[in-house]
């Protein structure tokens, strides 16, 4: 198929692999930011390609995980208030809040329905204008700008039943979080490819400036990442620090404008928001200006806004932040699995966990304890 054998040839991949390899045997942490990233390095074997010396430390660009029990607590009971369609994302729906999660409260007479876009649960507010209809948004900015261009569909269209749970997140506060953070000390980062087709790669240039660490923002096929990689790499053996730009097919310097347009004139920034694992981070979380007041669920409806701990069992705060691998927790495919998930690292498509358990990586963790 074009376009994507081009980019998962197992040759070209073990040459990659040989040049960096030969670039150093000093060991490196890189951290792959993006989710998709992790997958994509399980999936394919990248990991097994790696020399021993280079570390991949999985990072929290997985917005589905880095939601805390609080936040899901609050859509839950949204979701149980009379005349309610609570609509979202199928990757939340089994996401667990501090007792249940949001497919049981369906269970319970909830009126929950999956959506593949927020447009969708628009159409489900015009089509029930006697109900309430909530849409949960989440993501980086790669999903925000659909959601602000459906608010604004909205008051154009001028649906009073509609209305948007938001919890919008940004990667550059969390990118600042972890390079602050004591408990991780990185070489270096593969850059989240999703996120900069909409911000662009200017964004990430405070981390060589402020840090002196290199960045690579990637796509999403083998071969991306393991240029990406070597492009660290080469980097940190040349002794210098910059943004480089591997998925200039999709990225550019300054981002989608008409994306970021739309994300400015619907979203402001909160004062803070509390991440799963990495807790309170300043101007991190998006939130809808006034001007949108009557689209904010949160103002809609009594939420809880509750902080809730982790359960003590799950250390996905741990993983989300790279200090430990996902088979360092001791309920990893055990007591947790994508089946029974006890953290949102184990249920997200784009969780650790979970790549490490749906592509094979039991067997080699076995002979790791062995």
């Amino acid at each position: 198929m074009k376009f994507v054998d081009e980019y998962r040839q197992g040759d070209i991949a073990r040459k990659l692999a040989d040049e960096i390899a030969r670039l150093t045997t000093r060991p490196l942490k890189i951290m792959e930011v993006c989710g998709g990233h992790t997958h994509a390095i399980f999936k394919y074997g990248i990991e097994d390609l790696l020399p021993d010396n280079i570390t991949m430390i999985h990072g929290p660009g997985c917005p589905v995980c880095v939601i805390p029990l609080g936040r899901v607590d609050d859509s839950i009971s949204i979701a149980l208030q009379p005349g309610v369609i609570f609509t979202t994302f199928g990757d939340m729906m089994r996401v667990p809040g501090s007792k249940t999660n949001l497919l049981d409260a369906k269970a319970r007479g909830a009126d929950v329905r999956m959506v593949y876009s927020p447009l969708d649960a628009l159409k489900i507010a015009k089509q029930n204008p006697e109900r309430q209809v909530v849409f949960l948004a989440l993501g980086f900015e790669t999903t925000a700008p659909s959601t602000a261009m459906t608010i604004l569909q909205a008051a154009k269209d001028k649906v009073e039943n509609f209305s948007v749970f938001c919890n919008h997140i940004t990667i550059v506060p969390a990118l600042k979080a972890m390079l602050d953070s004591p408990d991780l000390q990185l070489d270096g980062f593969v850059g989240p490819g999703h996120v900069s087709t909409v911000i662009g790669t200017r964004p990430y240039e405070f981390v060589p400036r402020e840090y002196g660490k290199p960045v690579a923002v990637s796509g999403f096929e083998p071969l991306d990442v393991l240029q990406s990689i070597y492009m660290v790499v080469r980097q940190i053996v040349e002794g210098r620090a910059e943004v480089e730009n591997q998925y200039g097919r999709c990225v550019t310097l300054e981002g989608n404008g008409r994306a970021l347009e739309a994300i400015f004139e619907v979203f402001e920034p909160r004062d803070y928001f509390e991440w799963r694992g990495l807790g309170s981070i300043a101007h991190s979380g998006m939130k809808l200006k006034s001007k949108y007041a009557a689209f904010d669920a949160e103002l809609k409806f009594r939420v809880p806004g509750l902080r809730i701990a982790d359960p003590k069992a799950c250390q996905c705060g741990e993983i989300l932040k790279g200090v430990k691998k996902p088979w360092e927790c001791k309920v990893f495919g055990t007591a947790c699995t994508p089946e029974t998930p006890i953290g949102s690292c184990m249920v997200s498509s784009e969780g650790a966990c979970a790549a490490y358990y749906n592509f094979g990586r039991l067997s080699k963790i076995a002979g790791r304890s062995a």
